[in-house]
């Protein structure tokens, strides 16, 4: 059976089909969300290490898991040993696993030699890998790659056995390189390479949209858990989908528009709640946009959400939009 809890560390989840780390769209509203749905894990959006150093407001408040079902797990990124270090010690009494963002392809964090920059100096992957785990307080830490950071360079390999042997509890590998972005095809034979390579849990993560690209991700890779991301976005759903059929062998009943929109209205109070009105409203909006994809008229549908600015508003006009396309 493919779906089963599996042990990252210390930390056992129930499941391990589990939602990537996203910037702007992991915050703790989508994760409880994703949770309802079934994942076995969630990850927060992405804190830079050197704004929790400097002790940034705006990036420690990305931190907050509270009401969170767990385990949740806290993602780093930078390049920098001594602001990951005291990063990893920071969170470690809020996380329960510590993830290491090594395959960020954002040319925003590439600049700094933080994300997927990092699979160009295995050294400093070591040594930042080994220097966080001795602080962690005994959380689990893992570690996010991608296959390289060209194509001609695949170092994926090379870099898990480095990441196993500085005492990482698990890897996650996106099986493009940083030149691919997230062009053409995952390549499903590296992730294979990988969890074949070291003997701590590999999570596949790439191309998973849908029941049957899980299943692949699976029989081909072997690997023990996956990761989903850009399909979760507007589809939180896709959890409780793909487990139902990784479990049955059979697809789930697609959700009428009507429980479509009670977990939509669900994620705008939580995202208010968590926010406040103006800024929670505005920050819907890229959710939404997905949301809405399927309807007809979806680009009209989100013009108007983007002048929305009051929670009665949005849910309103949502309802009016579901409900006429419901009959």
């Amino acid at each position: 059976m493919f779906v089963h809890p599996l042990k990252i560390g210390t930390v056992e989840l129930e499941n391990n089909v589990i939602l990537a780390p996203m910037a702007g769209i992991t915050d703790l509203p989508f994760r409880i969300i994703a949770k309802k749905q079934g994942a076995g894990l969630t990850f927060t959006e992405m804190a830079s290490a050197k704004a929790i150093y400097y002790k940034d407001d705006k990036t420690r408040k990305l931190l907050n898991c509270n009401g969170e079902k767990k385990p949740v797990g806290i993602q780093l990124f930078g390049s920098d040993v001594e602001s990951l270090v005291f990063a990893a010690k920071y969170i470690s009494n809020m996380a329960d696993i510590i993830d290491i963002n090594m395959g960020c392809p954002a040319p925003k964090v590439v600049k700094n030699g933080d994300g997927s920059k990092l699979l160009q100096n295995l050294d400093l992957v070591g040594n930042i890998v080994e220097e966080v785990v001795k602080v962690s307080n005994n959380v689990p830490v893992t570690v996010k790659i991608r296959k390289g950071f060209t194509k001609s360079n695949t170092v994926a390999v090379e870099a898990a056995k480095i990441i196993e042997q500085a005492g990482a509890s698990a890897i996650t590998i996106h099986g493009r390189s940083r030149d691919e972005f997230f062009s053409g095809n995952v390549d499903l034979e590296i992730i294979k390479k990988v969890k074949d390579s070291v003997k701590i849990p590999v999570i596949g993560n790439g191309d998973i949209i849908d029941e049957e690209s899980a299943l692949k991700m699976f029989q081909y890779t072997g690997v023990d858990g996956i990761m989903i991301g850009r399909a979760s976005i507007g589809n939180p759903w896709i959890f409780s989908k793909i487990l139902y059929y990784l479990h049955t062998g059979e697809k789930l009943k697609d959700l009428s528009l009507s429980e479509k929109l009670e977990t939509i209205e669900e994620h705008i109070n939580l995202e208010v709640e968590e926010k406040g009105e103006r800024i929670g409203i505005m920050e819907l909006r890229k959710h939404m946009a997905h949301y809405v994809r399927s309807l007809p008229n979806a680009s009209k549908i989100r013009e108007k959400i983007n002048q929305i600015t009051t929670k009665e508003e949005l849910i309103t006009y949502l309802r009016e939009c579901f409900e006429s396309n419901s009959i």
